[in-house]
């Protein structure tokens, strides 16, 4: 809660005026991987004081817009070695509209989930507003891992290779996802913190040098919008 505390002050610091107004975005789910838990993280940090004190960096406006809407879907969708499928996009649909709405609104977003699959939504709904945004991933896991390469089958694994266009001919169709098209360019993508990746994440990563790819690199005239994923 710190870390989030300390980057919305020192983002609101900055020139662009829409950083001074912060939006609150609850995301509790957890069916992108096994174990529970997760999906009471909106609630927790709601009610450790996180809106409270996000309000009282002087200058910050916050507003709350509540948890997404977690719908029971349905459909069969099977797609091997992909947990839960349908159950991941029904939430990262939802999630993805709510991101763009908060951008529209003049509002940076601050999502809490959940399992690392909402980086498909929060990604994919930044990208629908602005297009030139680059992503800085904060994780000890690459997240790069596609239905063939994952040794869990977990979706939790699997969204930045769901969001990057340079690995879209690497995946099957994926009934549900049709909502959802790899636009974003694995070289807007930079890595902190990695620890332990996977044989063929490392491959992809080496191959497009995304481990190197930092914001003066990303960014050099520090003019596109940054989206920073911490999982």
């Amino acid at each position: 809660m710190n870390f989030v505390k300390v980057l919305v002050r020192n983002m609101s610091q900055a020139k662009w005026e829409p950083l001074k107004n912060v939006g609150i975005i609850g995301v509790p789910f957890e069916k992108g991987q096994k174990k529970y838990g997760v999906s009471v993280a909106p609630a927790a940090l709601r009610s450790a004081g996180l809106v409270r004190q996000l309000k009282e960096i002087d200058g910050v406006d916050v507003k709350d817009y509540g948890d997404i809407e977690i719908q029971a879907n349905h459909v069969d969708a099977h797609v091997d070695n992909m947990a839960y499928l349908p159950l991941v996009s029904a939430c990262n649909r939802n999630l993805s509209q709510k991101v763009s709405k908060v951008l529209q609104d003049g509002r940076l977003p601050v999502t809490i989930g959940g399992d690392h699959s909402i980086g498909v939504g929060t990604v994919d709904g930044h990208y629908n507003v602005n297009e030139d945004m680059i992503l800085i991933w904060v994780d000890a896991h690459a997240d790069i891992n596609t239905n063939k390469t994952s040794g869990s089958g977990s979706v939790h694994g699997m969204p930045v290779a769901l969001l990057v266009k340079e690995l879209s001919d690497y995946w099957p169709y994926l009934p549900t996802m049709d909502w959802q098209v790899p636009k974003f360019s694995i070289k807007n993508l930079g890595y902190i913190g990695l620890r332990s990746v996977d044989h063929y994440e490392r491959l992809v990563i080496e191959k497009y040098n995304s481990i190197n790819h930092i914001l003066h690199t990303l960014d050099p005239d520090k003019k596109k919008p940054i989206h920073y994923e911490v999982v």
